[in-house]
């Protein structure tokens, strides 16, 4: 049977994709169930002669009822393939006819439903080896998958399908026989033991965990060698973090030519700011050109983060272009995110092309620049390193950075800024009469979370007080219209309606941002926000049995099984991110609880983390709370806000802020206000050196 249905899995492609928009049209031969979804991932779909239905309990329990099975077919609207998919076999009436018939159809946009992509993720992973999007599926009437694969061409589609119904129609025992042994499967992944050992994470000795990752070093183009390459933004602050900590010049030089190349690359959009998710090859060239808010989000911390700790004001650029991009194309004017851009255009004749919005012929540049294409196509490579290979078109890209360019053109920096300007401005407005890609204009309240925390990262960095605004905006939408009376919160937002139960993923990130938010503005509404959405946590998504949080809350629509998300990837895992919140939280009300989770938490991940460190980076940004002295520096007074903007400045990771303008009663501020000054408490698990009223007296109390 295993055979069987491995053979069916035909020519199985693992393609990371995007796509998504809907475009108006006044009549449609077709219309499905789609029709009255908000994702305009579903929407895309809603004219599709498939006659495709959501994911929802009427759909499940039709299935049921009429004992068909189900072709689940997952993606997201940035996803390039799940476009090509569309086009070849979704759009055509042949195939729709053979699903209609034969199955109930289902489409799910992985965005708004993480809890059911990663199921089929892991189911697709143990029948093939390998999964991505588009994810397709063919699963029993009760949900449980017996087939699956990513991207299929037209007549494998067909010849796939067709062989499984056949075989349910003429022995479905099989396929039920399977289902259990897979169901089996799925259930022991992710399974998390609770680790009883004791371990002293203070002696704790990474020198192998950090080895593992330099045998992965790209030395030359910075990331891991191999293409594609994700930026994997958390990583890399923990391993900024670990280079300064352990003063290993081999680890800082790795992030700073990381950081250098991604951003020099054709991979950031060197016309309107942003970065696109990954580089199809080693050298940051050639982009997937979808942008997704997560991404972005995390670059702006990173570089932030970066700038404290260099001082190159190339990060401040990259910084500032990226959040002007934000800006621009991914915000509603009520301050909430949008959740990204396709990669693709869509052309007049429904035709798709990858990366045409961003893409340019030398000859377009030299009727654009005129007299200054040669110091232009010297800047950013329009030439062999800049061509993308086979496509005639250049994708902008640099080599080096400003100091270079000016020595050898004899130019002040100002003048190449004023140059920029003019070049980017030319470039913008002659792609503005481009066809532009779709947006997906619904707001996830994790990825609005991640937003809101780079905005305070760039806040901290340049004190630039609209950054600031901005945070506070998004934080008051995600506080008053994503967070509900009785403390749970909302996965998504679009047109005026919250839906869907929120996940691990949200409360994680939101309550991480509130503290951020709380650290900046010393305002503890957002501080205690943050401590009643993790006792909400506990409450709803905690397992007892092995000190870890379910992804789904218990009151959560069941699926065939509770998943635990816990390796970190481009966005870190969500109870890597509940277990530093804990952590942080723990330091604010002196909850032994919380401590203990903590440190039980990553000591259930240990084992993996010492066999794959790269799976763990963000838990290895907690393991280092622990290695070394963990600061709570306490700023009290009437002058406490303008004190943080100073400390917040510096690039002081090994430590946390709590602060006050007046008395308070919180236990790192009990007792150590004094009137009319402004005092600087430096501590360690809330055992404090005397004050001090200068931030030079108190960073020399930092070791």
């Amino acid at each position: 049977m295993k055979n069987l249905l491995w053979a069916l899995s035909l020519c199985l492609v693992l393609a990371a994709c995007g796509e998504e928009k809907t475009e108006e049209v006044t009549e449609h031969q077709y219309t499905n169930d789609l029709i009255h979804e908000t994702s305009p991932y579903l929407l895309q779909h809603a004219h599709n002669p498939v006659d495709w239905k959501g994911w929802n309990p009427e759909t499940l329990a039709y299935a049921k009822e009429t004992n068909q099975l189900m072709i689940v077919s997952i993606g997201y609207a940035a996803c390039h393939w799940c476009h090509v998919m569309e086009k070849e076999s979704f759009e055509d009436s042949t195939v729709a006819a053979v699903m209609n018939d034969r199955f109930v159809s289902v489409k799910v946009d992985r965005e708004e439903r993480p809890d059911v992509d990663q199921i089929y993720i892991n189911a697709v992973q143990l029948m093939t080896g390998n999964a991505g999007w588009p994810l397709n599926v063919i699963t029993l009437p009760d949900g449980r998958p017996v087939w699956g694969g990513t991207y299929f061409k037209k007549e494998q589609w067909m010849q796939a399908i067709e062989q499984v119904a056949d075989l349910y129609d003429e022995d479905p025992s099989k396929l039920v026989a399977y289902a259990d042994r897979l169901e089996e499967g799925i259930k022991s992944m992710d399974l998390i033991q609770l680790n009883t050992n004791e371990v002293d994470y203070s002696n704790y000795d990474d020198t192998a965990l950090i080895a593992a990752w330099k045998e992965r070093f790209d030395s030359e183009y910075g990331g891991t060698i191999g293409a594609p390459k994700f930026m994997m933004p958390s990583d890399w602050s923990m391993l900024l973090r670990q280079g300064i900590n352990r003063e290993d010049p081999e680890l800082t030089a790795q992030v700073k030519v990381t950081l250098d190349r991604m951003a020099l690359g054709g991979l950031y959009d060197h016309v309107g700011g942003g970065f696109a998710r990954y580089s199809v090859d080693p050298y940051w060239h050639v982009p997937h050109f979808e942008k997704m808010l997560y991404d972005n989000a995390q670059l702006v911390s990173l570089y932030s983060q970066a700038y404290r700790a260099f001082q190159d004001p190339f990060y401040q650029e990259v910084v500032e272009g990226t959040l002007e991009y934000v800006a621009a194309e991914m915000t509603h004017p009520d301050g909430m995110f949008y959740s990204s851009l396709d990669a693709d255009s869509e052309e007049e004749d429904g035709s798709l092309t990858e990366g045409a919005y961003y893409t340019y012929t030398r000859e377009e540049l030299q009727q654009l620049l005129g007299s200054d294409f040669e110091a232009f196509a010297s800047y950013y490579s329009v030439n062999a390193q800049g061509l993308w290979e086979e496509e005639g078109v250049y994708v902008l890209f640099r080599d080096r950075k400003d100091p270079e360019y000016i020595e050898e053109m004899g130019w002040t920096q100002q003048q190449l800024n004023e140059k920029k300007e003019q070049w980017h401005s030319l470039l913008a407005d002659y792609r503005s009469n481009r066809i532009a890609p779709r947006l997906d204009d619904k707001s996830l309240t994790s990825w609005n979370a991640w937003m809101l925390r780079g905005y305070l990262e760039a806040y901290k960095t340049f004190g630039n007080q609209a950054y600031l605004d901005v945070a506070l905006k998004n934080a008051g939408f995600i506080a008053n219209t994503q967070l509900n009376e009785d403390g749970s919160l909302w996965h998504s937002y679009k047109d005026g309606e919250s839906t869907i139960t929120g996940y691990l993923e949200d409360y994680a990130a939101v309550i991480a941002a509130f503290i951020d938010l709380y650290e900046v503005t010393l305002d503890a509404q957002w501080l205690e926000h943050s401590k009643a959405l993790a006792d909400y946590c506990f409450e709803h998504f905690y397992d007892s049995g092995n000190g870890m949080f379910y992804f789904t809350a218990a009151t959560a629509d069941s699926l065939m099984t509770r998943t635990v998300e816990y390796r970190d990837n481009v966005i870190p895992a969500s109870n890597s991110v509940m277990a530093k919140n804990l952590s942080v939280l723990a330091h604010h009300f002196d909850d032994e609880r919380m401590r203990d989770t903590a440190v039980q938490m990553l000591k259930n991940i240990q084992q993996e983390l010492e066999q794959y460190p790269s799976s763990f980076g963000n838990w290895q940004d907690l393991l280092m709370d622990y290695q070394r002295k963990f600061y709570e520096i306490v700023v009290v007074g009437p002058e406490a806000v303008e004190m943080v903007a100073e400390l917040n400045a510096l690039y002081l990771p090994n430590s946390m802020i709590a602060g006050a303008t007046t008395a308070g009663e919180a236990p790192l501020l009990k007792g150590r206000f004094q009137d009319g000054r402004t005092m600087i408490y430096v501590c360690v698990n809330n055992t404090c050196k005397l004050p001090v009223d200068t931030l030079d007296k108190a960073l020399k109390l930092l070791d």
